[in-house]
């Protein structure tokens, strides 16, 4: 475990660069991402939704967690919003030390705050060790069932 302080927080407008290198380690093959001015106008609107937020574990300046977390207006359940919680990452370098469940943490205390009535994840991971990491930081599986559709190939 380092000895460097660790901090959980929101993303800074400035860590763009930083998360999309994190992002390498979610999915190493993943379709290429824009042009730079597209990417930084869909960070601007990211940024500016007060509905989306990112949350960053941050070793000495160092993004090396990560998850996001959308709110969703809702008008059942008493019209209590409920949380969407994607893109959970943590750097190789940095797995199995808590920053991913600390990350997931966060998300889940903001959902809180907002009267959230739940919070919903999905994964694509069939690793047991991974399906457990997810128990362990507060979610059940089986509760559900997840179902996604993809867009028709062109």
């Amino acid at each position: 475990m380092s000895k460097t302080p660790i901090t959980v927080r929101l993303i800074a407008r400035d860590e763009l660069p930083q998360l999309v290198v994190l992002y390498q380690h979610l999915n190493p093959v993943d379709a290429p991402l824009p042009a730079d001015d597209v990417l930084e106008s869909i960070w601007e609107q990211i940024l500016g939704d007060p509905h989306l937020y990112y949350i960053v574990a941050d070793i000495g300046g160092e993004l090396v967690a990560t998850c996001n977390l959308t709110i969703v207006l809702n008008l059942t359940r008493g019209a209590r919003p409920y949380g969407i919680i994607e893109n959970v990452v943590t750097h190789f370098d940095y797995r199995r030390q808590g920053f991913g469940t600390r990350v997931l943490h966060y998300a889940l205390d903001l959902a809180w705050q907002q009267n959230c009535y739940k919070v919903m994840l999905l994964t694509s991971s069939k690793s047991e060790e991974t399906l457990r990491f997810y128990e362990r930081a507060g979610f059940k599986r089986g509760v559900k069932t997840g179902f996604i559709a993809r867009p028709p190939l062109e």
